[in-house]
């Protein structure tokens, strides 16, 4: 299955003469949009004091010129008269209204009244002019000045600076760019984080791109510097002032990680290590920049990039983001990189279900399922029942029980009863009936299912299919009084973080009519947690606000997530274990762990990812098990998305620092609720106390 995302890729001009030829070329290339300066690079305003303060004229172009009707926003010029009748004839099938239908080109530049001096082309040039937006909103990112230097040493520049970025922004908005660029090219941009973030709070109604390179100049340079005695190893480590991630990460730090402020990552012909590149997956990108100069030409002289750059590209190529070709045309034309980029882009695969049926559902934030308190919807069974993988795996685990409990010959007289608790639409009593049917072994079948709903989809199955083989029952597992006690109890009440849709409390309150060698489908499940780096879930979390909760409920709320864009800052570790049947005296499903992770590089903390794994049947020879974990994910399963646990405030990680998450599972008769809180390297608060912003109800 190849991937069905089509390419954005842009072009990128460092100064342009004519903006409507660069367009038209940019359109003629292949390219969706182009990069360019708002004002001439070398075109200094002089704003405190000398001749040029006062200099007359524009200072930059007129947003006229890019007007989508052309020549016709002068409709009374000469020029515009001149060209009028062509002008008509491109336009008037297109646009042309009904009060124009079957007037001729005399009847419409015919005055319409005799002391009226608008005609018929005057109006429908005003139509025109109103009906279609023009190209600055939709095909052009603007660019900073380059010269721009709000931290220089030097006060007079730096007000300088401060009135030019002022006057380009305040153009941009009067434009409608969609995005102003502009270049981070150093650490400590304290002032112009300031006034950025100012802009941002404002209400600006463009997006920021920080271009910034994989590698600073630095590091680059220095893999090809010798030492002075020749002697020695002179490659600079890409840490404090030459690490372009902590110049990122300062910059979007003090502007309070705004969802406004993006990146614009610049592919270096020396690729980070992978821990690096990782840690960017986790960064807001909007665009990756691939300079000219990276392509090498293959035997036909055509521009291709290497194996280390095309995997590269590839790592990427899940993110919702844009390719920029920038820097001069090396092999000919300029198509050949969009449509190399392309080619490569459409030969990024996607066979993988969960891949394909995760799309567009790419961090984006959903509450989870409580299906003790709510009635589950006909759309949500149908989603799970289109898994293929999970009930393949439950049939399998059921075949495996019949076989290893029902000798071969005992086939015909023992009949095992199968109590599929939770039965929804039927999917686990097919499988049943499935692997008995394929086990040659006899098996009476109990659907217990508290929808009512949902029931009647059973009883009709029941009626049509299934007859005497299966026993629709419609109320809660925990209140049934069955008639005869259960061989194997089957479920699929678990939730993105194995227990959270209350499966301990389901199932314990259940096995008491499972007979004492009774086996419960799944026997176990464990819970995982991984701490994450993502400004683009907490900024989702940030957005999640309810008038009516307390006002940090959303930071004290788990979400289900397709986790896409992050980083994770170490691996998963097992948190919580349930097993079934429950063979405890007491039974208590309140749980307390504290986890410690060791950072493998300076990142930011913005939350925790929860996963599951669980043991659906094990005997001395097998174990069959479904996972989410992303290193034991069962192949094709998308039954389950991960869980995020967000954190109230960003905490900042160095290498090697030791982070302690502690984190509580609690219960009353009514509801069940999770805390956590971090105490180690920095301590914070207990979030989620006493359930005060989200609980799960009994």
């Amino acid at each position: 299955m190849s991937s069905s995302r089509r390419l954005s890729c842009g072009l990128d001009f460092c100064s342009v003469a004519d903006i409507r030829k660069c367009l038209q070329y940019a359109s003629d290339t292949g390219f969706d949009f182009v990069c360019l300066p708002i004002v001439h690079p070398r075109y200094k305003r002089e704003f405190l004091s000398g001749k040029a303060k006062d200099r007359p004229g524009a200072f930059t172009r007129s947003e006229l010129i890019l007007l989508s009707t052309g020549k016709l926003c002068f409709p009374f010029s000469d020029e515009g008269r001149t060209n009028r009748k062509q002008t008509i004839n491109e336009i008037k099938e297109q646009v042309r209204p009904s009060w124009l239908a079957g007037q001729s080109e005399k009847e419409m530049l015919a005055p319409r009244k005799k002391n009226c001096h608008l005609n018929s082309v005057y109006l429908l040039e005003r139509l025109c002019d109103s009906m279609c937006p023009t190209d600055w909103s939709t095909m052009i990112v603007g660019k900073l000045s380059p010269y721009i230097n709000l931290d220089f040493s030097d006060e007079t520049t730096c007000r300088l600076s401060q009135e030019t970025l002022a006057q380009e922004l305040m153009y941009a908005n009067h434009l409608g760019l969609p995005a102003v660029m502009f270049t981070l090219r150093r650490d400590n941009q304290i002032n112009l984080a300031r006034l950025i973030n100012n802009k941002m709070q404002a209400g600006c109604t463009y997006q920021f791109w920080v271009h910034l390179r994989m590698e600073s100049a630095a590091v680059a340079a220095s893999y090809y510097l010798t030492s002075p005695d020749g002697m020695g190893d002179t490659t600079v480590v890409p840490t404090g002032q030459h690490d372009t991630w902590e110049w990122w990460n300062e910059f979007r730090s003090l502007c309070n990680f705004d969802k406004k402020l993006n990146l614009a990552l610049e592919v270096t012909p020396d690729i980070p290590s992978s821990a690096e590149l990782e840690r960017w997956l986790g960064e807001p990108l909007k665009c990756v920049m691939v300079p000219t100069s990276l392509f090498v030409s293959n035997k036909k002289g055509y521009p291709v990039l290497l194996k280390a750059h095309q995997c590269l590209l590839r790592s990427f190529a899940s993110l919702d983001l844009q390719l920029v070709v920038t820097g001069a045309v090396r092999h000919g034309s300029i198509t050949y990189y969009q449509q190399y980029l392309d080619h490569i882009w459409q030969r990024m695969s996607a066979i993988d279900p969960l891949l394909a049926f995760a799309r567009g559902y790419e961090d984006y934030l959903q509450c989870p399922l409580q299906p003790l308190m709510d009635n589950l919807e006909t759309h949500t069974y149908e989603v799970f029942e289109k898994d293929p993988t999970k009930y393949n795996e439950y049939e399998r685990a059921i075949y495996c029980a019949l076989v290893d409990r029902i000798p071969y010959e005992e086939r015909d007289e023992k009949e095992f009863v199968v109590m599929v608790v939770g039965a929804g639409r039927g999917p686990l009593v097919r499988a049943s009936l499935m692997a008995a049917h394929k086990a040659d072994r006899k098996i009476k079948v109990y659907a217990v299912e508290k929808n009512p709903n949902a029931v009647v989809s059973l009883q009709a199955q029941q009626a049509e299919l299934w007859k005497d083989k299966v026993t629709v029952v419609s109320c809660d597992m925990r209140e049934f009084n069955p008639p005869e006690k259960a061989d194997i109890l089957v479920s699929e009440l678990l939730g993105s973080f194995g227990d959270n849709e209350l499966s301990p409390e389901c199932l314990d309150g259940a096995q008491k009519f499972l007979k004492e060698d009774g086996i419960s489908i799944p026997m176990s499940y464990t819970s995982y947690l991984c701490p994450i780096q993502s400004s683009k879930l907490y900024n989702e979390v940030r957005q999640c606000k309810d008038s009516n909760k307390p006002p940090i409920h959303q930071y004290e709320t788990p979400y289900v997530v397709y986790l896409n864009n992050k980083f994770q800052l170490s691996s998963p570790q097992s948190l919580f274990t349930f097993n079934h049947p429950n063979k405890a005296a007491i039974i208590d499903n309140s749980r307390y762990k504290c986890l410690n992770f060791k950072v493998c590089q300076k990142s930011v903390l913005h939350g925790f990812s929860g996963y599951f794994d669980t043991v659906l049947y094990q005997n001395a020879s097998l174990c069959i098990t479904l996972s989410i974990l992303p290193e034991t994910h069962t192949r094709g399963m998308f039954s389950w998305f991960p869980i995020f646990f967000p954190m109230k405030e960003p905490i900042h990680l160095l290498e090697g620092d030791n982070l302690a998450v502690h984190f509580w599972r609690l219960s009353t008769k009514k509801n069940v609720w999770y805390e956590w809180a971090v105490s180690q390297p920095v301590p914070g608060p207990i979030h989620n106390p006493n359930g005060r912003s989200y609980t799960i109800g009994l």
